[in-house]
């Protein structure tokens, strides 16, 4: 059995025992009643002790202890009441000071007991059961002046120690109003209502001391003693349940539609003073000027409440309209604000600014997303420095800003992107330092009457162009981006299905040894021919296929193929045959892709083809925009004894410190290098520099684009391993290679 339900059950039975108690209070013998008093308040204080010392957190037993110190006051009163000739006599005499001297503190004691409570759930900071709790204090304040404190004070002959004691009535009211604020914030747990009922048993006990002191009334002291005790009992019992816990821990203030309950206490509060005046009337001038303030008060604190609900809704509405019209994590305007304060612009001349953070995707990947938002909302806050009064910034979503600029033509918002884009080259700092980044930026302009959704757009448009520029620059929007954007659209759409309709299919271009002559293997490349468009060229279906992640499962298809034709092929020529290699391109999205390895794997196995005749190619720019990543990848692939090769060098990072980190075998010099050797082209030194780090790295080296003899020649006689180009042949289908597969031929 757990503690928790063991310290349940134990606050069950004594509970059930402390009921047992009161009730043979009530009936038992009357000479077993004192000795029951008394074992029931040495219980209680004996069960205090025991949930202070094991049931309360450590380091929130402060409350806790003032109850028990309070408790212990109390018990200390009733004892000297007992023993002390005089003490408990009633009316008081002159010995009830010692008593009071004992009780006074218990009650000062209890009073800091419930406000410690209020401030460690925090329940100060719910205002209206602060209030509430206030109604139900004047409302028990009127009643006590009316039955208690006004009659005791008017009686003949009354003396200090009586007239003092008549106000004793007013400690237990401020009681009340802790105790009622207690009850009405947070969570109600079994605890909290037993210290609800041990509160509403001492007031009642109290209530009926004052009656039977002050002789207003004829109350028996056996009564008194069996409410004090069942105030001791039920402390105790609260104290002992394990809920006493959350009593001590901050609770949410959550606002809710008034209860029924609390709907009542409330009208009763107000019905209260209203009935007691009219059954008992004033008896003087000082019982009606109490009376009257007291009424008062009570006014003023229902309108007070009344007021202060109105003002919350108005705030809960405002918080609520913010939230629909501003960007939680910068506070910016959103797109529905940008919505609307466009159409308000009406006729003047707007621009629009389309703000796209490069690379942030980065940022995330190698801080975390903390560090993003911190830098989201630093270019939030420099943005929003860069803007003029008048001008509207906002965030619209992910690492994407909008800034209209009213009033300005495609000359003022062009001079805008530019500052910004200045501004940008200075350093964000963060809480992992200084963080570098850029931004595209697309620019549409609108003569008037402009629509947000059009604007938007159309600057969404020119922010791609932007990055097809290079990225950290701007662009201005133009009709014919628009036409762009469509055929864009159109050819994504077609492309959609174009693998499961056969649209797609493998061209092999070959690449020959340059020292022998000798084909040494081919270079698959895949194109699509629909029968709308006809044949779409490589480089505008491409980049919408990797842009989209079709070219994950059309890679994939590319890659099984080609590995099936080179295994057919080198069937066909036979063991004896110069082995052949087949050179695949992977996309970034398919490394990014954990199936990658797995295809891999499976078409090696199926095919039986040895892996170091899979080349595998990747680009430069595509390793770099997410290095960790590829490199886990093309590690994985390596160990399966796959060759790499980095594609088109010379075009991207071109960077020895991670060449040296990539497990790659193969350099292709990219085509624009190539073109102009031979001729003493300027791109000649490049080409040795690239052959010469490629020769001391111990890798091969692949020339593309090779057309001319010359090239080929010089080439040769630099060292180069490959070539690749019109020179040795087109991409063609694997029917039309046939006659080079045919034997072992020099090309």
């Amino acid at each position: 059995m757990s503690a928790d339900r063991q310290d349940v059950t134990r606050a069950r039975l004594f509970l059930g025992a402390a009921v047992a108690a009161i009730g043979l209070e009530i009936a038992g013998p009357q000479a077993l009643r004192l000795p029951l008093l008394v074992l029931c308040a040495l219980s209680s204080l004996g069960a205090m002790a025991y949930a202070v010392r094991r049931i309360a957190l450590p380091d929130q037993r402060g409350p806790w202890l003032h109850l028990l110190g309070s408790a212990s006051l109390f018990f200390a009163g009733v004892v000297i009441r007992a023993l002390v000739p005089g003490a408990g006599e009633s009316p008081p005499t002159a010995m009830a000071l010692i008593p009071n001297a004992f009780v006074l503190p218990g009650y000062l004691l209890m009073g800091v007991a419930f406000g410690t409570l209020l401030k460690l759930r925090r329940a100060l900071e719910d205002d209206p059961a602060r209030v509430d709790a206030v109604l139900a204090g004047l409302a028990t304040a009127f009643m006590c002046w009316t039955y208690l404190v006004a009659p005791s004070i008017q009686q003949d002959g009354l003396s200090p120690l009586r007239f003092a004691n008549a106000f004793f009535p007013v400690i237990d009211v401020v009681l009340l109003v802790l105790v009622a604020q207690l009850a009405l914030s947070g969570a109600r747990a079994p605890a909290l209502w037993l210290l609800i009922l041990a509160a509403a048993a001492m007031f009642t006990g109290d209530f009926v001391f004052m009656l039977r002191d002050g002789e207003l009334a004829p109350v028996s002291a056996e009564l008194v003693d069996v409410l004090f005790m069942a105030t001791f009992l039920l402390v105790a019992s609260a104290m002992l349940d394990p809920s006493m816990r959350t009593l001590t821990q901050p609770q949410r203030i959550v606002v809710r539609d008034l209860s029924k309950l609390r709907t009542a206490l409330i009208a009763l509060t107000v019905v209260v003073p209203v009935v007691i005046t009219t059954v008992e009337p004033t008896s003087g001038v000082l019982d009606g000027a109490v009376r009257a303030v007291l009424c008062v008060c009570l006014v003023f604190a229902i309108l007070y409440r009344v007021v202060r609900s109105n003002n919350s809704r108005v705030r809960a509405e405002r918080a609520t309209r913010r939230r629909a019209t501003h960007d939680e994590l910068t506070d910016l305007p959103n797109r529905g604000l940008l919505v609307e304060t466009v159409a308000a612009w009406k006729d003047r001349e707007i621009g629009l600014l389309f703000i796209d953070l490069d690379r942030f995707k980065l940022v995330n990947d190698h801080w975390g997303h903390g560090v993003g938002d911190e830098l989201l909302c630093a270019v939030a806050d420099r943005l929003s420095r860069q803007a003029r009064q008048g001008d509207l910034v906002c965030r619209i979503g992910g690492d994407e800003f909008i800034v209209a600029v009213p009033s300005a033509d495609a000359a003022a918002s062009a001079a805008f992107a530019e500052r910004v884009i200045a501004s940008f080259t200075c350093p964000f700092n963060l809480s992992v330092g200084d963080v570098v980044i850029t931004a595209s930026i697309g620019v549409a302009t609108s003569p008037g009457a402009a629509q947000a959704l059009d604007l938007i757009r159309d600057a969404d448009t020119a922010m791609y162009k932007a990055k097809d520029f290079g990225r950290s620059t701007y662009a201005l929007f133009d009709e014919s981006q628009r036409e762009q954007v469509r055929n864009r659209m159109d050819l994504e759409q077609a492309l959609r299905g174009a693998l499961e309709r056969g649209e797609l299919y493998a061209t092999y271009q070959p690449l020959v040894s340059l020292t022998t002559g000798e084909l040494d293997g081919f270079e698959t490349l895949m194109r699509w021919d629909h029968p709308e468009l006809g044949a779409v060229s490589p480089l505008q279906f491409i980049p919408v296929a990797e842009e989209t992640g079709l070219i994950v499962d059309a890679g994939a298809w590319l890659l099984r193929e080609s590995v099936r034709q080179l295994a057919a092929w080198r069937t066909v020529r036979g063991p004896g045959a110069h082995p052949l290699h087949v050179s695949v391109n992977v996309s970034v999205r398919q490394l990014r892709d954990h199936a990658l390895v797995g295809i891999v794997r499976d078409v090696l196995q199926e095919t039986g083809l040895p892996p170091a005749a899979l080349w595998l190619e990747i680009t430069e720019s595509g390793v770099m925009e997410d290095l960790e990543t590829a490199l886990g990848a093309l590690t994985a692939l390596r160990d399966l004894g796959v060759t790499l090769a980095i594609d088109d060098f010379g075009t991207g990072y071109s960077s020895l410190s991670y060449l040296n980190r990539l497990p790659v075998g193969i350099l292709k010099i990219d085509r624009s290098f190539v073109s102009e050797v031979g001729e003493h082209g300027a791109n000649e030194s490049i080409v040795r520099a690239v052959l010469a780090m490629a020769k001391a790295m111990n890798l091969r080296v692949v020339a593309e684009g090779v057309e001319t003899p010359l090239q080929r020649d010089w080439l040769r006689a630099q060292g180069c391993d490959l070539g690749q180009g019109w020179l040795f042949g087109k991409p063609m289908v694997a029917a039309a290679q046939e006659s080079l597969i045919g034997g072992n031929v020099a090309v």
